[in-house]
């Protein structure tokens, strides 16, 4: 009793029960001394007044400034610039820019108003606004706020994507929203340039098209690359900074954008506020009533002790379907690394194996291994009260009483297992005892919230972006570059090369062979090379839109007969 009575933290609602996690009080004591000697709270603190703890770019990580109160306007500073400042400026253009595009006093190419958006991004730029979205569209507010509204998102590169997003919307009431901070990344520029051609195959290629439907959410040091792709720089570019790293930037423009086109500013501020109050937690609570501490120091205890080397994300709301897959990124991208501060190769385990999904899905899914198998950490994230409960006739519990029993028995199900006498007892032949036995002692942790609103949504990820950030103070590694991302994107520019040459010999006895950086990747190569078409081929199958989409859109406003790009016969024709 004592030792679950002290193993609780609590703040803004957010309740913590870690308390069967394979540690003791005497444990915590270890580990909160073990923070102390790595300078915690120093590094915390390095971070929120903008030091360059980025050490391998260089760069500040401000991901908090993007949710500082205006009051904090002049209190951080990058290069002599102020951060805050400028956050709520770029703020500002983003609430002016969507109350319009929603009032309709912005319009599109054809004065019809703009009622659908496809957010254009991979990764950081994708992964965290679709999370919020997917929570917004169940939410009260978000669903009336929504109404005559879509949100979109295209992120692979794969064509098929571009099929399914612009299935049965119309080009003209279509908003482009274009999500990269260099605006060099492969695979979003790749799918722009398609939306760019999706759009003048239908309205033109006048460059009024790309001014009035896309807009762009970029680095200032973007700005030329911006300009050159035809977007209106004035009034349709919303800036971010280097100092806000990719998986970090939901509260960005990046986010803001399209979850305020779709749901309205106010609705994104509450979310905002949100992950302030975290935040503010983060920076002033005790460490040893710190929730986002406290679950970073466990995850290290976990990893690097106990040789735990995976975590599942539980959120028993399907609401959060998208979170496991949001810090997946954020926790693998940030500490998968093998290399501390000072430049030694690390000997101890860091960076665990993130997966997860909502519950009850993964009980029917993976649980078994949870209890049986391997064993995993559990982070169970669950409500108080649902965004929409259901109540049958007859019967005593809700729908959402329903989901919480298995969100409350799962933890203790997990940490007490089942003893061979239990087992016995309920008359288990006795050759199958031991199939039907659980060890238990498997390590969990509970986060419970009030109810899933855009403001807890905000809670949520502020806490498990400030875990991350502990985890990596912690290993003292750099948990705010990437590298590991960019040597594979290398390497394709390099076969994207390959292909070319390939496909300029065509299909002649004298076709040269293509030579990979290894035989293997040489041989599957050219077997790719031989059986598939190139883009110009009377075999090629390419119809990068849908069928759906021609129609709806000619049954409205049938395209030009001539352009430049041919009009009814262009380019995505």
């Amino acid at each position: 009793q004592e030792r679950c009575d002290s193993m609780y933290a609590a703040h803004d609602g957010v309740y913590l029960d870690y308390s069967r996690q394979r540690a003791t009080q005497k444990t915590l004591a270890h580990l909160l001394d073990l923070a102390r000697r790595q300078k915690l709270q120093e590094r915390i603190q390095a971070m929120y007044k903008g030091d360059k703890i980025n050490f391998t770019e260089k760069r500040a990580v401000l991901h908090t400034a993007l949710r500082a109160p205006r009051s904090e306007i002049g209190s951080v500073f990058v290069d002599g610039t102020d951060a805050v400042k400028e956050v709520h400026e770029v703020l500002d253009q983003v609430k002016y820019f969507t109350d319009a595009i929603r009032s309709g006093e912005i319009r599109g190419y054809t004065g019809k108003r703009l009622r659908n958006i496809i957010s254009v991004g991979i990764g950081g730029s994708y992964l965290g606004p679709e999370f919020l979205h997917e929570v917004l569209k169940t939410e009260p507010e978000g669903i009336n706020s929504a109404l005559g509204y879509s949100l979109r998102f295209l992120s692979n590169v794969d064509p098929v994507d571009v099929e399914r997003t612009c299935a049965d919307l119309d080009p003209e009431e279509t908003l482009i929203v274009i999500v990269s901070k260099t605006f060099t990344t492969a695979e979003t520029m790749l799918n722009a340039r398609t939306m760019r051609q999706w759009l003048w195959d239908f309205m033109g290629d006048d460059k009024e098209v790309v001014r009035k439907h896309v807009v762009a959410c970029a680095s200032v040091s973007a700005t030329d690359k911006v300009e050159a792709f035809g977007i209106d720089t004035d009034q349709y570019f919303f800036r971010f900074w280097d100092w806000v790293g990719g998986r970090y930037s939901v509260c960005s423009a990046a986010g803001a954008v399209p979850i305020s086109l779709l749901y309205g500013y106010d609705l994104f501020e509450k979310f905002l506020k949100g992950a302030q109050s975290i935040d503010e937690h983060f920076l002033n609570a005790p460490f040893e009533r710190n929730i986002p501490v406290l679950m970073g120091l466990l995850g290290v205890w976990n990893m690097s002790f106990m040789g735990y080397n995976t975590r599942t994300t539980l959120p028993y709301a399907e609401a959060l379907l998208k979170l496991p897959a949001h810090i997946q990124q954020l926790d693998m991208e940030s500490n998968g690394k093998s290399i501390t501060k000072e430049g030694l190769e690390i000997d101890y385990a860091v960076g665990e194996v993130d997966f997860g999904e909502p519950g009850t899905n993964g009980q029917h899914s993976f649980f078994q291994l949870l209890h049986m198998g391997q064993t995993v950490p559990c982070d169970f994230i669950g409500f108080v009260q649902s965004q929409h409960d259901l109540c049958l006739d007859g019967e005593s519990l809700s729908a959402h009483d329903e989901l919480m029993a298995n969100f409350f028995a799962q933890p203790d199900a997990l940490a007490c297992g089942k003893t061979a006498e239990e087992v016995r007892a309920q008359g288990v032949e006795e050759e199958l005892i031991v199939h039907r036995m659980f060890k238990g002692n498997r390590p969990s942790l509970s986060l419970l919230l009030p109810k899933l609103t855009a403001y807890a949504t905000g809670q949520l990820l502020a806490i498990y972006e400030h875990r991350t950030a502990v985890q990596g103070f912690m290993w003292d590694i750099n948990s705010f570059d990437q590298w590991g991302v960019e040597l594979g994107k290398q390497l394709a520019i390099r076969v994207k090369k390959l292909l070319e040459k390939g496909r300029r010999s065509g299909n002649s006895d004298e076709a040269a062979v293509v030579d990979g950086e290894s035989p293997a990747t040489t041989r599957i190569l050219n077997y790719y090379l031989e059986n598939s078409a190139s883009c110009g081929d009377e075999n090629c199958e390419a119809n990068p839109l849908t069928s759906v989409t021609r129609k709806t859109h000619r049954e409205h406003f049938p395209p030009p007969d001539a352009n430049d790009l041919g009009g009814k016969n262009g380019r995505l024709a």
